[in-house]
């Protein structure tokens, strides 16, 4: 068994950095516009039911904390680990994907990187083996600057 050399899975906040952070604001606001004494100072300065202002609030708490699970488990359903020897992509959920690439076999390795993306420390990695597709594509991985380091140097040796 090999050493370890890197280990990551897509960052939630590096992929959606606004989003995340708004969909955060927007569950805490929904949460504090349900408590009964927020939501009985504005339906008396709104002429509504306080019951109405609650179960609103409520609902964009639900909303945004189901938001935030499913991106939580979209990151989580990616998994790259990359050894002396091999990189190992693990995907899926549910059932799962895994694909072993010999180091020696990997013939370009790519990084993409957005101006948001270089500001958060996140990047999308596309490893190529054989043709012109994409052996592997991840979103989003933090460090994608080591990943390229590691696999680059297995190729000098």
């Amino acid at each position: 068994m090999s050493q370890v050399l890197y280990e990551a899975s897509p960052s939630l906040v590096r992929m959606n950095p606004f989003g995340s952070v708004l969909l955060i604001l927007a569950l805490v606001g929904g949460v504090i516009l349900a408590t009964p004494p927020v939501a009985g100072g504005l339906s008396a300065n709104l002429a509504l039911d306080s019951r109405l202002v609650s179960l609103a609030g409520l609902a964009v708490a639900a909303l945004a904390f189901l938001w935030l699970l499913v991106w939580f488990v979209k990151t989580k359903m990616d998994h790259l680990v990359i050894k002396a020897d091999e990189i190992v992509w693990t995907h899926g959920l549910l059932s799962k994907q895994y694909t072993e690439i010999a180091q020696t076999s990997i013939r370009t390795v790519r990084v993409q990187q957005s101006i948001l993306q270089r500001l958060m420390g996140a990047g999308d990695v596309l490893i190529y083996t054989a043709g012109d597709m994409p052996e592997v594509l991840i979103r989003g991985l933090p460090e994608p600057e080591k990943l390229r380091q590691y696999t680059s140097a297995s190729e000098r040796n």
